[in-house]
């Protein structure tokens, strides 16, 4: 059978990584990420590599960063028989958060429209040509494909869900190269305070960490001086002193810690070493931008509302408002 794990297996990796000018990262980072799809690391692992084996037997497709999908090849690029195998093998992956994706023809309707985010990162005017940049959180990698489409001269994406990540190793298989680097490991594993990239990414996960200063200073510490941060988060309306500590659960979600105000959020950037801190775009989730789909079969931002007022949660706090902020490292 093929090895659809053979681009991230220590040797592969830590050559890829080398190519990508993160020679330093060798050995650790390949025997983290061996160690992260070790036999027995979880129960559906096996599952899955069938899933993608199948997957590397098929045509790949030239990405086009063209329409709201991270899209490759069309309808008549495979035999029906190949299109429904690879039908069904991407629906095994479910559920998909980020999207959409359009593969040969197949159209994965995502649980996030993320092309519509997409658009709000683009108001930032943030130049991504040439540059090296880092996805925290990446999921499937649907951002980071089209932070390649922008012009990046690499994408590293890390993100400890293994799901997640076995559908970005799925999307590599279906689409030629040059694809983002995607790896099945947090953040705080990588080498720290190295500041190797021109560019970092940090999107849906500020609220997610129990220190959100730790996390903002550590971000700064991948930076390169002068470096550019991309953050998107949670806020709640209210003055610079004002930040929201859920007692259990958040619109339904467990591990929320912190949703600041956009002023505080400001402050906090500032505080953590970062200068031309710029509140890009501030706007309500809404359920035409996430929503359950056949991808994503299981509650999304309907069920996490108060039916009868939609401008709070389930627990009686205010509905999610997510913020987009820029920031650059101090020291260019």
């Amino acid at each position: 059978m093929t090895d659809p794990f053979a681009r991230y297996r220590p040797a592969a990796l830590a050559a890829r990584l080398d190519d990508a000018g993160f020679g330093h990262w060798n050995p650790a980072v390949p025997d983290q990420v061996a160690a992260a799809v070790a036999p027995g690391r979880h129960g559906d692992l096996p599952q899955w590599q069938a899933s993608l084996a199948r997957i590397a037997t098929l045509p790949r497709a030239t990405h086009d960063p063209a329409g709201p999908a991270v899209r490759g090849g069309s309808g008549s690029s495979l035999t029906p028989d190949d299109r429904a195998t690879l039908e069904q093998t991407l629906f095994e992956l479910s559920p998909w958060r980020k999207g959409p994706f359009s593969l040969h023809g197949i159209e994965i309707d995502a649980e996030w429209r993320s092309d519509l985010k997409w658009q709000r990162v683009q108001a930032a005017g943030i130049d991504l040509r040439a540059a090296r940049i880092l996805d925290v959180g990446c999921g499937n990698g649907w951002y980071a494909w089209r932070m390649l489409a922008a012009g990046a001269k690499s994408v590293i994406g890390v993100d400890p869900t293994l799901k997640h990540v076995m559908q970005a190793w799925a999307l590599e298989l279906c689409l030629n190269p040059p694809a983002p680097l995607i790896l099945p490991l947090p953040f705080e594993a990588l080498p720290a305070g190295s500041g190797d990239f021109d560019v970092v990414f940090s999107m849906g996960v500020l609220y997610h960490r129990r220190s959100p200063i730790h996390h903002l200073t550590d971000l700064r510490g991948h930076l390169a001086p002068g470096g550019s941060l991309i953050l998107e988060t949670l806020v709640v309306d209210g003055d610079v002193n004002h930040c929201l500590c859920p007692e259990d659960r958040y619109a339904r979600m467990r591990n929320v810690w912190f949703i600041p105000s956009e002023p505080l959020l400001l402050r906090w950037l500032n505080r953590c070493g970062f200068e031309d801190v710029t509140l890009v775009d501030s706007s309500p989730t809404t359920p035409d931008e996430q929503r359950p789909t056949r991808w994503m079969p299981f509650e999304s931002l309907t069920s996490a509302l108060d039916p009868d007022d939609p401008t709070r949660t389930v627990e009686g706090l205010p509905a999610p408002r997510r913020a987009i902020v820029t920031a650059r490292r101090q020291g260019a």
